[in-house]
Formats: structure tokens, C-alpha cells, sequence
């Protein structure tokens, strides 16, 4: 129930936008209201999938208009046929940037970067479609880690990986946009994943550490030369100053990529089995 009888009723639960479908329900099934959305006796159940639409629609709207403060849809009826709102109300003011960097200024987490999206053309002619990792990824991860061989995972990963918990995908796969990005290679005859690379700024957003990972298959194809590039591509639009990785000295493939993307490759003084890599990055927009 809406109108007047919210603030008695005073069902509330809390999420930081941006949403997606899936927190959207998440949302709803933490509601009391929520079980008046399904049928009971004669009455129908209602479009909850509507309900959600809305909610995710509405932190869009957050995401896209930042000096929106405040905005209460009350009241919204739902039933079979869909959702709709009697009454709107929108809180504006100016907007305080909360951090450094190219995340939304006032979001606690940054939405998810659609402009991030694009379709690549592969060396060998093949086609991919690149975009942002979503928390949702996590089946996509296993699938591709079952045909990534356990060598490439420890030139990956610097040791032996057998078991991939979940909390383990979880921290690829759930990241704060503001911070992190993870951009996965996809092939879009079949959705499967064929490669992803990682970057992670400091909390001076001055320089990135990455990592990157192709399916064992597919190397030679050109999908991680592709993805390095559209990451420093990335770097420089988070203003980041630097790009930099440790690679395994044994991983020559990788090293000769870094070489000819213009790092600089100098052994680890701590460690002589490790090589560091840095990348100047140049700002976006910079000729």
C-alpha cells in the first residue's frame, strides 16, 4: 500500500543503487509487500518483474541525472497488467563529487560502465564482443576456467589453482567500478568467455596494476593483444599515470607483449623470479 499509509506501515529496505534485475528482486523479496505481490485466493499475482523494471529504471535515472537528491513514486500500483505511478515527486541539488576519478560523483559504487562496451575484430578475422565483468558472471567464470590449463593459471596467478570457491570468483567478478575494472572477451556466436584482463587503480588513482588471462585454445588469435589495449585504453581515461604488473620471468609470451606495447621490463629486486613491468599512460584526449 501506498498514499497515505506508508509512513504507518513503514516498509522499508535499503540498496545502493546502480541495480540490475537481479538485486532489484533481491530488493522486493525483503519487502512485507512482497507477499501481497503474489496470488493468493482470486486474486491474481502481480507483475513483479514490472515492480523490479522500475526500481532498476529509477537508479538509472540516479545514475545518468547526478544532481537528483531525492525522488518518491507513491503511491505505485501493481497488478497483472503492470505498474503504474500516480504520483512523483523529485529532490534536485547541486552535485558534490565524492572521489577521485571518473566514477559518478556522488555514487558510493560506480554504475556499471556501458560505454565500455565494444565489438572487436581479432587477428585471425574472428570477431568478439568486449564489456565490463557484472556481478552475475560467475558461471561465465567457471566455464572458462575449466579450459584455461593449470600452467596458465599459475603464470596467471603465481601459484597452483585447483579449486575456485566461490568467494574466489566473487572477488573477480563483484568490483567497485570506481576502482576496478575487469573487461572479459566474449564470442558472440555461443556466449562463451574468452579471455579477460584486470585493472586496479590505487587509492591515489595515479597507477593500475593489471592482470590478464586467455582460455588455453585460443591463444595466437589476438584476443589478449585486443584486451591490453583496450585497457591502457581504459587507464588513461581513469586518469591513471601508470599501468603496472608483475609478470613471471618463465612467461616470456606475456613479457615479449609488454615489450612491444612500449613497458619497460626490469627484473624484481626482491624476487628473481619475477619481472616488473610499467607503462606511462597518456590522458585520454592527450595527443
Amino acid at each position: 500500500r501506498g498514499g497515505t499509509a506508508v509512513e504507518v506501515i513503514d516498509d522499508k529496505t535499503l540498496a545502493l543503487p546502480p541495480l540490475d534485475l537481479r538485486l532489484a528482486h533481491e530488493v522486493i523479496g525483503r519487502t512485507r509487500v512482497a507477499r501481497i505481490l503474489k496470488a493468493y485466493g482470486d486474486v491474481p499475482a502481480a507483475d513483479e518483474r514490472a515492480v523490479a523494471l522500475v526500481l532498476v529504471k529509477l537508479a538509472q535515472l540516479a545514475a545518468d541525472i547526478p544532481e537528483i537528491r531525492g525522488l518518491d513514486l507513491n503511491p505505485l500500483l501493481a497488478d497483472r497488467d503492470g505498474v503504474m505511478a500516480l504520483d512523483a515527486r523529485i529532490a534536485i541539488a547541486p552535485v558534490r563529487r565524492l572521489h577521485k576519478g571518473r566514477g559518478h560523483p556522488r555514487f558510493a559504487i560506480f554504475p556499471y560502465p556501458t560505454e565500455w562496451e565494444r565489438s572487436i575484430v581479432l587477428s585471425d578475422g574472428g570477431k568478439a564482443f568486449v564489456r565490463p565483468v557484472r556481478p552475475e558472471d560467475d558461471a561465465l567464470f567457471r566455464a572458462f576456467f575449466a579450459r584455461v590449463s593449470d600452467d596458465d593459471l599459475r603464470l596467471r596467478f603465481f601459484q597452483s589453482v585447483k579449486h575456485f570457491s566461490h568467494e574466489f570468483i566473487a572477488r573477480l567478478t563483484q568490483l567497485d567500478y570506481a576502482r576496478s575494472i575487469a573487461l572479459v572477451a566474449i564470442d558472440p556466436r555461443n556466449g562463451e568467455m574468452l579471455g579477460a584482463v584486470r585493472l586496479h587503480a590505487d587509492a591515489d588513482y595515479d597507477r593500475g596494476e593489471y592482470g590478464i588471462l586467455i582460455r588455453s585454445d585460443l591463444k595466437g588469435h589476438g584476443i589478449g593483444w585486443k584486451l591490453m589495449q583496450i585497457m591502457i585504453e581504459y587507464a588513461g581515461w581513469q586518469g591513471l599515470n601508470v599501468v603496472e604488473g608483475q609478470v613471471l620471468r618463465e612467461n616470456i609470451t606475456m613479457l615479449a607483449m609488454c615489450r612491444t606495447l612500449g613497458f619497460k621490463v626490469k627484473p624484481d629486486p626482491d624476487d628473481p623470479t619475477i619481472m616488473n613491468v610499467t607503462l606511462p599512460v597518456q590522458p585520454a584526449g592527450a595527443a
